[in-house]
């Protein structure tokens, strides 16, 4: 063989060794990422062509799928009652793709999950198309109503947990969205799509865990706790040094109440709670310092990714702040913010006597024959603060209702802790406030029901001068406390 061809020769058994190199690797170290590939047309034909597993609330399916009249697209998704659960379910589109639950469990509600493989591969023998599994929630419908029909005017979102166990019974935020007006492929679907994204209330954004808003005043109840499991002090009915007026640190700048004739100077913690004394709680914050405050606020949940199952956005308590900016955190404020889930957790595990249980959507996973593939087990996080403190701030939130601005929310019969909230924000605090309530219900065995209500009232017609956390967010806490009571 002369030199050129043998140039030839070996330049082509290299072509043809990498064909069979890449066909090998697309056969089989690509072949699951390309069979789900969101711009595989195939995969979109085979998640349509049958109807879609369900996601479960109470016990019945708050999504369906019907029947499309036209294109190789065999099925779209249907939702009952959805923008109350949208913030829960997400949605599912041709040509959106899915969100929260809907694309968490993508692959088990078409059928297209391992658990599910062995019944589908019977089933595709017989002839029988796959079918998809269903999503059981953790969510209480009438706790959920509640929640959504006390929010309707506002832009604002409410979060209710099982404190033993963290199961989430009511996730709102509003004003919410129909997800079946876009779920199918057609020309209206995407003009309505187009139109939630450019309104501007923002109805697609979840504002219960995907949002970050300063946490005011319902901080305290953590602030007050970080107080007591770190010694500062020991009894909440000792007066505290908290002289007022009093000016933040490093500054001339007096940190002011909102009732300027309350009894704050030298205020107990109780008292200061009942009160919302700003002079107690700020000088709590700077006295502790950043990192004692940090601490406990991470043991709370701040600076920790959550996903429960969905991804949450994390809230934050800083790492580098001056003296005044720690102050400033100790009510709520500064650079400090917070998912009104993470709020409800914070609730949570001070009337879980503080444990922080892990919270989570999803109560179990069922395949079409009804029979459970996959339950949750309820997860401790950790241990936030000791028993003793949890109970001594619970007795802090416990006489604020009774005898403070946490009123809105007692219930007969029922011993109730509250904390009302109203957190500036702007520049200047130039904008209206947002409102703010935290409280749980506690009966002889426990807590069932810890509560996060937060309210933007701008633009819903109440005056700057009639915003607060007891009257806006307190009626809407004790409607979604009754209805997880049965009250």
């Amino acid at each position: 063989m002369n030199k050129p061809v043998r140039h030839i020769a070996i330049f082509t058994g290299l072509l043809v060794l990498a064909l069979l190199v890449r066909s090998t690797w697309v056969q089989f170290v690509q072949a699951d990422e390309l069979a789900h590939h969101d711009k595989n047309r195939r995969v979109k034909i085979a998640a349509y062509a049958q109807p879609r597993g369900d996601i479960i609330v109470g016990g019945s399916p708050v999504t369906g799928s019907t029947p499309t009249s036209a294109g190789d697209l065999k099925y779209k998704r249907t939702y009952k009652n959805g923008p109350m659960y949208a913030p829960v379910t997400g949605y599912s589109s041709q040509i959106y793709a899915n969100s929260q639950l809907e694309h968490v469990y993508d692959r088990f509600l078409t059928g297209d999950d391992d658990r599910l493989f062995l019944r589908n591969t019977t089933r595709a023998l017989t002839g029988k198309k796959p079918e998809g599994g269903d999503v059981v929630t953790t969510i209480d419908p009438q706790a959920q109503r509640a929640a959504y029909e006390g929010l309707a005017k506002y832009k604002g979102a409410a979060v209710a947990i099982e404190p033993g166990t963290g199961k989430i019974l009511a996730l709102v935020s509003t004003p919410s969205y129909d997800p079946s007006v876009f779920s199918g492929e057609r020309d209206k679907d995407a003009r309505a799509w187009q139109a939630l994204e450019k309104d501007k209330d923002k109805p697609l954004s979840n504002r219960a865990i995907k949002e970050l808003y300063p946490a005011g005043s319902t901080f305290k109840i953590l602030t007050a706790a970080a107080a007591l499991d770190h010694g500062l002090y020991h009894d909440v009915d000792t007066p505290t040094d908290s002289p007022y007026p009093w000016n933040l640190p490093d500054t001339v700048t007096p940190m002011k109440n909102e009732n300027e004739n309350a009894p704050c100077r030298n205020a107990s913690l109780k008292v200061a709670m009942q009160y919302s004394c700003n002079n107690v709680f700020a000088k709590i914050a700077a006295e502790l310092g950043k990192d004692k405050m940090r601490e406990t606020a991470e043991k709370f949940g701040f600076n920790q990714d959550l996903f429960m199952p969905v991804a949450t956005v994390k809230s934050v308590y800083p790492k580098e702040m001056n003296r005044p900016q720690t102050a400033l955190t100790g009510i709520g404020q500064g650079s400090l913010a917070a998912t009104p889930l993470q709020v409800a957790m914070m609730t949570a595990a001070l009337a879980n006597d503080g444990k922080l249980m892990k919270p989570y959507l999803v109560d179990s996973l069922r395949s079409p024959d009804l029979s459970t593939v996959e339950r949750h087990k309820p997860e401790e996080m950790s241990q936030a603060v000791s028993a003793d403190t949890a109970r001594k701030v619970q007795e802090m939130m416990e006489f604020t209702a009774r005898e403070g601005t946490g009123k809105a929310a007692l219930i007969d019969g029922v011993t109730v802790g509250g904390k009302t909230g109203t957190a500036q924000h702007g520049v200047g605090n130039s904008e209206i406030p947002y409102a703010w309530f935290v409280s749980y219900a506690k009966q002889a065995d426990g807590s069932p029901v810890a509560v996060a209500v937060f309210i933007d009232p701008k633009d819903s017609g109440v005056d700057r001068e009639d915003v607060s956390g007891g009257g806006l967010a307190g009626p809407i806490a004790k409607k979604i406390m009754q209805a997880v009571l049965k009250k």
